[in-house]
């Protein structure tokens, strides 16, 4: 038996009885153990599987470029990293923008717009759309990374992938979401048309929010992982998914207002059903 048949072989075994991503995660850390790991590579694997937990925050971190792919140079770096984290907060403090009992996401918030040049004179000063944007995938990350100085750094390069690499796709991601939708089942999405309802979905929500705030954290992971590696169309399937799984909620109500505000407001207990997509 060769060597990829003996594998393809043991993932369907594992698969079977219940240990599912064992060739997986061995195939991430041999990945892993590269002295130049290969971008690519760890894009499709993140594009195919979800990374396991205790890999997760090492993995985004070379794919955003926060660590080089060179893990002799990954200590030193996190060093000019770790220093650059006290500076910028220092100076928030110098400044007082921040005290001791500012919550940490309005903390990185403030050193995120310090970083951008774009700190407002007060903090009294109302926010922006963009900063809830920021906030709400803040809120979502601190529950995924426990590390402060790896959490604003994910947070921070995550932001700015979204608005320079995925810049021109997510605009277009409402018109993808209805054309999927349309496949799946079109007659939900002749519902949702009949109520003036396809323009009023929660798009910010499920797309420059990435689901942050809407989805369980064990969904969110997986999201990201592929949104982090490079596509932000998983964030249509998703929703597509979303409507699938609430189709019969959904069809009972008969207006836009209320079918925005169901989704709005959907709990993540009855979210955890969405989970075939991720």
């Amino acid at each position: 038996m060769t060597e990829d048949s003996q594998r393809n072989f043991r993932s369907v075994y594992y698969e079977k009885v219940g240990f599912r991503g064992v060739e997986e995660k061995k195939s991430l850390e041999i990945l892993l153990k590269d002295d130049r790991l290969d971008i690519e590579k760890l894009c499709t694997f993140s594009q195919r599987f979800p990374l396991p937990s205790m890999y997760r925050a090492l993995v985004w971190k070379v794919l955003l470029g926060i660590l080089p792919p060179h893990h002799e140079s990954h200590a030193q770096v996190m060093t000019y990293r770790k220093e650059q984290y006290s500076d910028v907060l220092h100076a928030l403090k110098v400044v007082r923008f921040i005290s001791e009992t500012t919550p940490q996401v309005e903390i990185y918030l403030r050193m995120y717009q310090l970083e951008s040049g774009k700190l407002p004179r007060s903090p009294s000063f109302p926010l922006e759309s963009e900063d809830e944007i920021f906030l709400a995938i803040a809120k979502s990350m601190e529950e995924m990374v426990e590390d402060s100085v790896d959490c604003y750094w994910i947070i921070r390069c995550f932001v700015n992938q979204l608005k320079n690499k995925h810049q021109d796709a997510l605009p277009q991601l409402p018109k993808a979401f209805e054309h999927y939708l349309n496949l799946e089942d079109s007659r939900l999405l002749s519902h949702l048309k009949t109520c003036s309802a396809v323009s009023k979905l929660p798009y910010d929500l499920w797309f420059k929010r990435c689901f942050a705030g809407c989805l369980p954290e064990s969904s969110l992971q997986r999201i990201w992982d592929k949104v982090v590696s490079g596509s932000c169309k998983i964030l249509v399937f998703v929703a597509v998914e979303i409507l699938l799984t609430f189709k019969i909620k959904v069809m009972a109500l008969n207006s836009a207002e209320k079918i925005t505000k169901f989704l709005e407001n959907e709990s993540h207990q009855e979210m955890e059903e969405v989970k075939s997509v991720t």
